[in-house]
């Protein structure tokens, strides 16, 4: 699993410099388009049935502001700065690191960061329970990797949150550094095999964020916009029961 809320906001630089978005303009469009990774599951994906957590969400956004939804799939940061988007989802909730990249923020709406995963036989119910023999799946040359290695725990580097996930599985490793949403998604797909989820990193506020809707150049009305749907979804539960189709629980952003 590819971390795809990091590598699309790098991917936007160099966009600050487009035209204000009007909702007034995506009503007279007629739709609200999303760039997403196409294959990036439980995020997005262009391919079969499942279309992955930021693509319902984005569809509910543009049905609760009368519009239908367009997917621009992008990869890399030449398609990003040639694609018509007008949201991305899951943008890390830091005004002055969107503001750098054009994008401006809607009211958070989830709670994410890195969670640490066992296997399910595992007795460990705690990051102080790992013995300094035991190995902890990371991504490359991330914080997690970095904390990890000041409390003395060895890291094992991995490209991609997939790979971690199978390596806990295959018994290659004790624990996981990963997302939730990794985490909840390995479990959906191996129902026989579900990992645990434990506390580890709560009190490192580098290794937890809030996530809301990135909107390039939006006038003050589609902001409000945005934001009005978001807080519906929320009350009405229809964000917790799209995160619970891919085994993700909603946390209240704080």
């Amino acid at each position: 699993m590819r971390f795809v809320v990091l590598a699309s906001l790098l991917a936007l630089c160099g966009a600050s410099d487009a035209t204000a978005r009007s909702l007034e303009a995506i009503h007279q469009r007629g739709a609200l388009t999303l760039c997403a990774h196409p294959n990036a599951l439980p995020f997005a994906s262009r391919h079969g049935d499942v279309p992955g957590f930021q693509v319902e969400i984005a569809r509910e956004l543009a049905k609760r502001l009368e519009v239908s939804l367009e997917q621009h799939w992008v990869i890399n940061s030449f398609q990003y700065r040639r694609a018509d988007c007008d949201v991305i989802l899951d943008a890390i909730a830091d005004r002055a690191v969107l503001a750098e990249v054009g994008l401006r923020m809607s009211r958070p709406y989830h709670r994410s960061g890195v969670a640490l995963a066992v296997g399910a036989n595992s007795t460990v119910a705690s990051l102080a329970e790992l013995g300094s023999e035991q190995r902890v799946g990371v991504q490359v040359g991330s914080i997690a990797s970095m904390t990890l290695g000041k409390r003395g725990i060895k890291a094992s580097p991995f490209a991609f949150e997939d790979d971690i996930m199978d390596a806990l599985a295959n018994g290659e490793i004790d624990a996981a550094a990963v997302t939730p949403a990794a985490i909840g998604w390995f479990n959906h797909n191996h129902p026989n095999a579900r990992v645990r989820r434990i506390p580890a990193f709560e009190d490192e506020p580098d290794l937890n964020w809030n996530v809301a809707v990135g909107m390039l150049s939006p006038d003050e009305k589609l902001r409000q916009g945005i934001d009005a749907v978001l807080e519906a979804l929320l009350a009405d539960g229809t964000l917790a029961r799209i995160y619970a189709r891919y085994d993700v629980e909603l946390q209240p952003p704080k």
